[in-house]
């Protein structure tokens, strides 16, 4: 189990999944769960798509390659970053093959509202930046624009050889994403590999570093994956359907999968995994203490919260 939602001191919910801790070594040292049961990454892959889009080419700043790997929420900032990958290749919007979106964030979309806008625009969704990125690659690789989403377009045989390659494991038969590129496979034990390599091999540095100095542009402002990159010396990535992954940066790679599918737990869970390796220092406490036990609602006001329930086995 991972965790349980407690409501006016009564068990609620309970959360079942799956957690998997690897050292610098590529060793797994922590774990809970069914390791090898069979997951998509969704959105936990963009680190490894954006290294990707990288290494075939395209010629992204520090803040275009946190955008390439986000699931962003939609604000300007966000926006105007996704536009400056698309306009130094001379692209545009219309280039875009993830569907129109409303902002993944909240706020985002709130504001967006007051400005009376009346529909959704490819640039909006959470994936436009590594949908921008890949563009950039297919143009630096000279490979065709208008089927990048193709699972036989060489840049998905290539991110899906690639995934297979550092998780050992075979990350097809691929499926289809929220934003219509294909989904790779995974297990708990090839995604914590995967992790602590991004954490650990000095090639994914541009990633990492993009991704732990720019959480914010990588996620949002008020979501798990922001909290715990700015807690610990880390690159965070949420996915779609609970599922997390964290390389802490020369140490850990961590993987999380809540098997219903729970956001708030997948985070809560990886938090509880930092805390049990020591990676969280006192000062990152307060930072990841909405995401380790966050709170429960009713009328507005807190009567509970989610609490871990993990337990971990040590090799």
């Amino acid at each position: 189990m991972l965790a349980a939602r407690i409501r006016s001191g009564l068990v609620e919910t309970e959360h079942q999944g799956v957690v998997s801790a690897f050292d610098s070594n590529g060793q797994l040292i922590a774990w809970s769960g069914d390791l090898d049961r069979p997951f998509y990454l969704r959105s936990s892959a963009k680190p490894f798509q954006a290294f990707v889009t990288l290494e075939a080419g395209a010629r992204l700043n520090p803040l275009q390659t946190a955008l390439a790997a986000a699931s962003h929420d939609g604000f300007p900032a966000h926006v105007s970053i996704v536009k400056s990958i698309l306009e130094e290749g001379g692209l545009t919007e219309d280039h875009l093959q993830c569907p129109p979106d409303w902002p993944l964030g909240a706020r985002a979309r709130d504001r967006l509202n007051r400005e009376d806008h009346t529909g959704p625009r490819r640039l909006w969704h959470n994936c436009s930046g590594k949908h921008a990125g890949w563009l950039r690659a297919c143009q630096a690789q000279g490979w065709p624009l208008d089927n990048y989403l193709s699972p036989e377009h060489p840049l998905q045989r290539r991110i899906v050889d690639f995934v297979t390659e550092i998780g050992e494991t075979p990350a097809a038969p691929v499926g289809v994403d929220g934003c219509g590129a294909p989904v790779l496979r995974t297990t708990a034990r090839a995604m914590g590999l995967m992790f602590s390599r991004l954490a650990t091999e000095e090639r994914f540095h541009m990633v990492l570093d993009a991704m732990h100095t720019y959480p914010a542009l990588v996620s949002g402002v008020d979501n798990g994956d922001t909290s715990i990159a700015i807690a610990t010396n880390s690159a965070a990535k949420r996915g779609a359907a609970g599922c997390i992954g964290i390389g802490v940066r020369g140490l850990w790679g961590v993987a999380v999968k809540a098997w219903d599918g729970n956001d708030t737990v997948a985070a809560l869970a990886a938090a509880a995994v930092l805390l049990a390796l020591g990676a969280v220092s006192d000062a990152g406490l307060a930072q990841l203490s909405a995401t380790s036990s966050p709170a429960v609602l009713g009328g507005g006001a807190p009567v509970g919260s989610f609490e871990p329930r993990l337990e971990l086995t040590w090799s």
